[in-house]
């Protein structure tokens, strides 16, 4: 390992380095040798790394540069890394710019030449999916979306989607997010982990119906990692195919987002699904006449 470090100590490296979820002696070896080497560290919160740093007992230089000063801050971290200082990048927990900040200056050191180390390391996502049984192809979205058209598209995006689908969700939203879910998806089954790595540690696997109804009224603590499992199976007629897209209409879908996501998932054409959302709109304008 020290001959690892020294080698890379001989060209500028920017260090991708992931902390503890939660459980501080999730961190690898190799992590504790590259924060010990390195010039400076670069952080989303100093209070909460300078936490990690004393338990193991490292002193280093930290700078901030969290989501809102990354676009200020990232131009000072580059100087240094130009002047051939070797830099750490952590977030808070688990790997860095999975859904945190950290892309706009690696984007830049990667412009100017600096040599990129990714350590591997704790990450929620990864920990949650192992845990879960679920197994196949998987989507990550980051943090669930907050805006409603944004919200729509996700949840008409999973009805179809083949994929498992995996997202972090607050404990003050989850139980709004899974009522969307249920709304969508009836009884689709999925898996909420909670708590990963801490004390309280969970992991629940159930349709989204009996979810809410085992949570409905409690207190939820700490972020939660929601897996949804992918749908079994996409419309095989076209029979099959007009009642999905009636459900979605009934729904108040618009018929450009019922489009998107159809085209990419059956494999027809926009003109041939366009034909479908007609003689559907038809067959529901009949039937409330």
């Amino acid at each position: 390992m020290k001959e690892k470090i020294s080698y890379c100590m001989n060209k500028t490296t920017l260090f991708i380095v992931p902390t503890p979820i939660g459980n501080l002696r999730d961190i690898t070896l190799r992590a504790i040798d590259v924060l010990n080497a390195v010039d400076l560290i670069v952080c989303e919160d100093t209070r909460h790394t300078l936490k990690l740093l004393n338990h193991y007992g490292i002193k280093k230089p930290l700078v901030s540069c969290e989501k809102f000063s990354e676009a200020r801050r990232s131009q000072k971290i580059l100087a240094h890394l130009q002047r051939g200082k070797n830099i750490a990048l952590v977030s808070d927990a688990g790997t860095p710019m999975i859904s945190d900040p950290g892309t706009l200056l690696l984007g830049q050191a990667r412009k100017v030449g600096v040599r990129i180390e990714a350590l591997p390391g704790p990450c929620a996502f990864v920990t949650a999916l192992s845990a879960s049984g679920f197994t196949g192809p998987i989507r990550f979205i980051g943090f669930f979306p907050r805006k409603k058209t944004l919200i729509d598209q996700a949840l008409m995006r999973m009805r179809f989607c083949p994929e498992i689908t995996i997202f972090y969700e607050s404990p003050k939203r989850i139980f709004s997010t899974l009522q969307a879910l249920h709304k969508t998806l009836d009884e689709r089954e999925i898996c909420l982990a909670r708590e990963i790595t801490k004390f309280y540690e969970d992991y629940i696997v159930a349709p989204v119906g009996e979810m809410l109804a085992k949570w409905e009224g409690t207190e939820m603590k700490g972020e939660c990692t929601v897996l949804v499992k992918g749908q079994a199976e996409l419309p095989e007629s076209e029979e099959n195919l007009e009642e999905k897209v009636r459900s979605l209409r009934q729904k108040g879908y618009a018929k450009r987002d019922i489009l998107k996501i159809l085209m990419e998932f059956t494999g027809l054409t926009r003109n041939e699904l366009y034909k479908l959302l007609l003689r559907v709109d038809s067959s529901i304008d009949r039937t409330c006449r």
